[in-house]
């Protein structure tokens, strides 16, 4: 199915009057691929810092050469046009130049979650059909568990050390063995050696023409809805998405800012707003590779002086919390796009505190449309609580059980369309068809969440159609439960599932992690949540933990998990 183009629509767009000025309320992307975007990032700061890695910084004409050795390499072992190249590598320069000169190649890059198990990597190689797989050497002992059962027929093999300066390259395997996590890679003719790759080639790869609605990606969905799914994203997709990034961030500099790019590039909305933006502007990317190290966080914002920090709610969330934090210059930072997850009032309102004054705001996306759909604005009127308003070039519509658009201030299915929308699952017709629907004129995609609008076009996410609990036959929906929970002064993070009730159908079940050094009963957090919620809404029991939740590579916590382990541990009771 193909994306949908901006044409003329008879819908209403009340958003439009409340877009900042400057933001555009017609947009149509640029005819670019991504490695034309690279390229012309080369040519306009050529000498300016790309990537900036642990001492290492790596200029912009460099980036681009080394993506270019890079496809020629592949083009060399054999990689075709089409062809799906699995990427599975933190933040990290190889990242980069491996994702931008497997698409000089023509290929198809498919990123992969460093955070995959043997199983899951097995999964999503088979039903992607990669051939080559690109990995860090920590990472090569999940693989070496299925290699006989994947159609990988080439494996590239980098490490931290080899993105370096000296001496710290040759420090880092020391320091490695010294604390455990050194993985000996076997010398083997079947691996071949990133650095080797790039040695002796020179940057002329043979030209392999993408046109703008060519596949460039497969972007796989969590799982938390199911079976993994390969979002099928073209280069007019992920270059629209970055340009309404751009044109909506009306005060951004050309060639001045700073990104801190600590959310993973293999998620989608990394890859968007922290790398693809980044090159649109010619920022540079100071980037973090393990995104839970809070203390290397703190350190990176305060030496690159990052003015942007795209990020998701937990990811502020431990900042706010954080010991070290007071100790540290956070000032530089003006603005930062939340999503991936519901950003909670007190996570915004504490992140602007000790920031003095960052704009932190609401954005609103999903992996099949590459990924940002709505954001409030960055300057202008901010609806806390909201995801604010549909990008330039998008639309989007709420829409009821019955098919029918619903009336302002109802609640229903949210349904997007435009230019960022993915051309459907990779091999899954059917699933693509129950996701993508055609109305007036537009191809829209179906979200999967609740939501409401207002008069003026400001949109809210109720919950997820599945997350929906129904206590007594009343609709209680976790996000709201969660607004409530993570105010409570003593908890660090909190989430609502629902359990099986025999009376009520659904009961509201809490689990909690509490601040360090912090006490609370259960008894004080239903007392607490009954002040601010109607009774039905409040939790009935709580579960304390006393490790973080569990979350998605994109740091997003897993609810389904919390439900089945905590309907695991009631059955596992004895009876009364």
């Amino acid at each position: 199915m193909s994306p949908t183009l901006p044409v003329p629509s008879t819908l209403p767009r009340p958003w439009l009057k409340h877009y900042e000025p400057g933001v555009p309320h017609d947009f149509t992307p640029s005819n670019l691929t991504l490695p034309q975007l690279l390229e012309r990032a080369a040519q306009t700061y050529p000498d300016r810092t790309a990537l900036a890695f642990l001492g290492a910084n790596t200029s912009y004409r460099e980036l681009w050469q080394d993506a270019q050795k890079f496809a020629l390499a592949l083009q060399k072992m054999g990689v075709e046009p089409g062809d799906r190249v699995s990427v599975m590598l933190p933040n990290c320069p190889q990242f980069v130049t491996a994702f931008f000169g497997t698409l000089l190649a023509g290929a198809v890059v498919v990123n992969t979650s460093p955070l995959y198990v043997a199983d899951e990597l097995e999964y999503q190689l088979k039903d992607s059909g990669s051939e080559t797989l690109i990995l860090l050497d920590t990472f090569y002992p999940r693989y070496a568990q299925i290699q006989g059962r994947v159609p990988v027929r080439r494996v590239i093999v980098t490490g931290i050390q080899d993105a370096l300066p000296f001496p710290k390259n040759l420090l880092y395997p020391i320091k490695a063995r010294r604390e455990g996590t050194w993985v000996e890679v076997p010398d083997s003719a079947r691996l071949l050696q990133y650095t080797d790759l790039l040695k002796f080639q020179p940057p002329t790869p043979a030209p392999a023409p993408r046109r703008p609605g060519d596949l460039a990606l497969l972007q796989y969905t969590g799982g938390t809805t199911g079976v993994p799914k390969g979002a099928m994203l073209s280069h007019r997709n992920l270059i629209a998405n970055a340009e309404q990034g751009r044109v909506w961030m009306t005060d951004l500099k050309d060639g001045q800012e700073v990104t801190l790019a600590a959310i993973p590039f293999f998620h989608v909305y990394g890859m968007t707003v922290a790398m693809n933006l980044s090159i649109l502007i010619g920022a540079t990317m100071a980037l973090i590779p393990n995104a839970r190290d809070i203390g290397m966080v703190l350190d990176q914002i305060e030496a690159s002086r990052a003015t942007l920090f795209p990020g998701v709610p937990t990811l502020y969330n431990a900042i706010n919390n954080h010991p070290d934090t007071p100790k540290h210059d956070l000032t530089s930072i003006r603005a930062c796009i939340s999503g991936s997850a519901p950003l909670l009032l007190e996570t915004a309102r504490k992140f602007r505190e000790i920031t003095g004054g960052a704009n932190l705001v609401e954005g609103y996306g999903l992996t099949e449309a590459s990924p940002i759909t709505h954001t409030n604005p960055i300057f202008g009127r901010q609806e806390e609580g909201s995801i604010g308003l549909p990008m330039p070039g998008v639309d989007a519509i709420v829409v009821g059980e019955d098919g029918e658009i619903v009336d302002t201030g109802e609640v229903g299915e949210l349904w997007v369309a435009g230019p960022n929308i993915m051309l459907g699952y990779w091999q899954r017709p059917e699933a693509t068809e129950k996701t993508m629907r055609e109305l007036h004129g537009l191809t829209w995609l179906l979200t999967g969440d609740m939501a409401t609008v207002d008069g003026d076009g400001y949109f809210r996410i109720v919950d997820r159609k599945k997350d929906l609990i129904i206590a007594g036959g009343h609709n209680v929906y976790p996000r709201e439960v969660d607004e409530v929970l993570n105010a409570h002064p003593a908890v660090l993070e909190a989430a609502a599932v629902g359990l099986p009730d025999e009376y009520r159908g659904e009961t509201v079940h809490a689990v909690v992690h509490l601040k360090p050094g912090a006490s609370a009963t259960e008894a004080e957090i239903i007392a607490f949540c009954r002040q601010h919620l109607s009774a039905y809404k409040a939790p009935r029991s709580v579960e304390f933990r006393n490790e973080e939740l569990p979350k998605t590579a994109a740091m997003k916590i897993l609810r389904r998990q919390l439900a089945e382990e905590a309907r695991e541990a009631r059955a596992g009771q004895p009876s009364a």
